[in-house]
């Protein structure tokens, strides 16, 4: 639903990418698609759907990171996902608390992940989903993270890296390969060094440009090994962060903007003629 100043919350990742494929969202799913995405879907594929997509999770990247950047990375974003969308974290802004909700559609207190903690979710989820319409899926995860742990269980496949730069290089080779039609990739460097100093320090600023990098590599991927098909790109972070008064370092967790605003954007793309 609507938080107080309009927005959707991260849970419509799910209705959203239900709707660019066609497939019916989960149970659990409260949201309804992002109005804006769903007509340009229709305006550039003619009310079809498309095959692949490539979901991409930075940790942590609230929609107050932005402007303390001091070089527009809207525009890196927005030549491969041109769809710019405000939505709001769920409570508490904690990862596996965000990133159940992003891909169940639902609250937390329906899927039932309500604090920092990290179980196999048994809840439908867009995952099942696409697996029921036969679309196959990938989720390529830092070991050990929220995403590499809560969704297992399914007939998917899951490659657990050591780092973000390892999860960026087996994510070139899963889109290369064109063997799924969901890749989701997720990347931790922002939020692992915002909590050791604080979400403005220059090593944050340069996680996020790392991030960034990462991003285009992978959707450079996309746009060619899945040309001939239609095709999406999302730019999803699950929530944001602010800096704790009693330690200077940074944190999330509470309702606040800096916590709780974030930007996704959206690309989508039809196959080439």
């Amino acid at each position: 639903m609507p938080d107080v100043h309009g927005h959707a919350s991260i849970g419509s990742v799910t209705a959203t990418v239900a709707h660019l494929f066609g497939t019916a969202p989960p149970l659990l799913s409260a949201e309804a698609p992002l109005p804006e995405v769903v007509l340009r879907q229709s305006e550039l594929l003619n009310a079809s759907t498309v095959d692949r997509c490539l979901v991409f999770c930075p940790d942590a990247l609230g929609a107050h990171i932005w402007p303390k950047c001091g070089v527009n990375h809207a525009d890196t974003i927005e030549k491969y996902a041109p769809q710019r969308v405000s939505l709001s974290s769920v409570m508490p802004p904690k990862t596996p608390v965000c990133f159940a909700s992003m891909f169940t559609g639902g609250p937390p207190a329906a899927h039932g992940i309500r604090h920092y903690e990290r179980p196999v979710l048994k809840c439908d989820t867009l995952f099942d989903a696409l697996l029921r319409a036969n679309r196959s899926i990938a989720i390529v995860a830092v070991a050990n993270s929220s995403i590499d742990l809560i969704f297992r269980g399914r007939a998917m496949d899951y490659f657990s890296e050591a780092d973000d730069r390892a999860a960026e290089r087996r994510a070139v080779s899963v889109i290369r390969e064109s063997r799924h039609n969901l890749v989701l990739v997720y990347q931790q460097e922002y939020d692992d060094l915002l909590h050791a100093t604080n979400p403005f320090s220059d090593q944050c600023i340069d996680a996020v440009s790392h991030h960034l990098h990462s991003f285009v590599v992978l959707a450079e991927e996309a746009a060619m090994a899945w040309a001939a098909s239609n095709y999406a790109i999302v730019f999803a972070p699950d929530h944001g962060a602010h800096v704790c008064s009693s330690t200077g370092h940074g944190d999330h967790g509470e309702d606040i903007p800096e916590d709780v605003d974030l930007f996704h954007w959206y690309g989508i793309w039809p196959a080439s003629q």
